[in-house]
């Protein structure tokens, strides 16, 4: 064997042994972890000028919370992302987006019961408002029965 072919062996054996190291930390460094979304989904069905149940989202997390309302000429969407901190000063904080007509950025954070947060039907008479510093509610201020549902994903 020649002096060529020794030095073109060797530099073809350090170049697969580069290219063996380099696969092994990318592969290596290439996982990814997955987690399954919690949810959590309330229906309501509520009468004129009534509330459903207080909804804990949960705290120090994300938690987009989308709602619709189902009932024929009054259906709609909104959404939001909301915060509830699970320490002193106790809020529930929210960006999101209202439902048509007149879909428009909502923001803002309180603790008082009754704040809005989003509507959900398409005459801004149903909506999503602070229950308390760590809950939610639906409440209907229309005059009619409404009905829908409520997920929140975190």
């Amino acid at each position: 064997m020649t002096s060529t072919n020794k030095s073109s062996r060797a530099v073809a054996l350090f170049v697969a042994s580069v290219v063996a190291a380099a696969t092994t930390v990318l592969v290596a460094n290439a996982g990814t972890t997955l987690t399954v979304a919690n949810a959590a989904s309330i229906g309501y069905n509520l009468a004129p000028g009534a509330n459903s149940v207080a909804i804990t989202p949960a705290a120090n997390v994300p938690v987009m919370v989308m709602g619709t309302q189902t009932a024929v000429g009054y259906r709609g969407v909104g959404h939001v992302t909301l915060l509830r901190p699970s320490v002193a000063p106790l809020f529930i904080e929210w960006t999101g987006l209202e439902s048509p007509a007149g879909a428009a950025i909502t923001s803002g954070f309180s603790a008082v019961a009754g704040t809005h947060i989003v509507y959900l039907d398409y005459s801004h008479t149903v909506d999503i408002e602070v229950n308390s510093a760590t809950s939610i509610r639906v409440h209907n201020g229309n005059t009619v029965q409404m009905t829908g549902n409520v997920t929140l994903i975190w």
